[in-house]
């Protein structure tokens, strides 16, 4: 099993993992919502291959990372302080997927002296008014919805979906696999078919939900807010990768976000959709630009 974890100085346990060189230049991933430190079944030979090393992590209340009440996206950038310190991290980068993005972005506003670079991948942005834009597939909005007023309907699902990846793992693989999907782009329906993808996906998703379902309810709810922090007070470089036909993070609302972030470059995938990472290509080069910096660690 992939797991590493360091006792936090009040007492909580965060969950992390590391894939690539671990003499490279260092580079955190913080997956989406829900999601976990899992990211490959053994290791990423593009991160090893570029001499890059991949710090995955569990936010609180997934994999390994133990709940946080009242935790805000700020408080994300703590932990990663405390890791990084742990690790004799002087300076990295930082690349969110998903929801993880606000996050990344927490850090990159948090710690200005120490993250390098920000890459945002099919990020999340911040909803105008608190709710979801109407322009983001009805499945997702109708998730932040009854997460925010009926939030035990959305308990009852996502124990649920715990329940089949636990135990009934070939189910929730060929409900991958056969499913229509008719909410995603054409991209992502077209890569919710490789088996071997959707059978990496079942690890990621059962890691997700280890300690149980309040985890992605409550950080649900926390990237409906505010995020607690003027995103164009993020000076450091950010590069932006998002799929225009991505329904799950419309490209329009993530638009507005790049046009406050004041050093802000945007590359969109014309086809794209919510599932960039998987592709080799992009993948590569989103490693490349978070690799393009001199690296110091702490001498030990």
């Amino acid at each position: 099993m992939q797991e590493k974890s360091i006792t936090l100085e009040d007492g909580r346990k965060l969950g992390y993992w590391t894939y690539g060189d671990p003499t490279g230049i260092p580079v955190l991933l913080f997956h989406g919502t829900p999601g976990s430190r899992v990211w490959f079944k053994s290791d990423d030979s593009q991160a090893k291959a570029m001499g890059i090393y991949l710090i995955t992590t569990d936010r609180p209340g997934y994999g390994l990372s133990e709940f946080q009440k009242n935790r805000t996206i700020l408080d994300w950038a703590l932990d990663i302080e405390e890791l990084t310190t742990y690790l004799g991290l002087v300076s990295f980068s930082v690349l969110g997927v998903s929801g993880g993005g606000a996050f990344a972005a927490a850090c990159a506003y948090a710690m200005p002296d120490r993250v390098q670079k920000t890459a945002l991948v099919s990020s999340a942005a911040p909803f105008p008014e608190g709710k979801a834009p109407k322009d983001m597939a009805k499945e997702n909005r109708r998730a932040f919805f009854l997460t925010k007023y009926f939030p035990w309907l959305m308990k009852r699902a996502n124990l649920a979906q715990k329940k089949v990846l636990e135990k009934d793992p070939d189910k929730y693989i060929k409900s991958i696999l056969k499913g229509n999907h008719p909410h995603l782009a054409e991209w992502d329906r077209t890569l919710l078919k490789d088996k071997e993808l959707v059978e990496l996906s079942l690890y990621h998703a059962k890691e997700a939900y280890r300690q149980g379902v309040e985890g992605v309810l409550y950080e649900t709810n926390l990237l409906a807010k505010d995020w607690g922090f003027d995103v164009n007070e993020i000076n450091g470089p950010v590069r932006i990768w998002h799929g225009e036909k991505d329904t799950l993070s419309p490209v329009g609302e993530v638009t507005k976000l790049a046009q406050q972030l004041p050093s802000c470059e945007v590359s969109l995938i014309p086809e794209g959709g919510h599932f960039l990472t998987e592709n080799e290509e992009l993948w590569i080069d989103m490693l490349a630009y978070l690799k393009d910096w001199k690296a110091s660690v702490v001498l030990t």
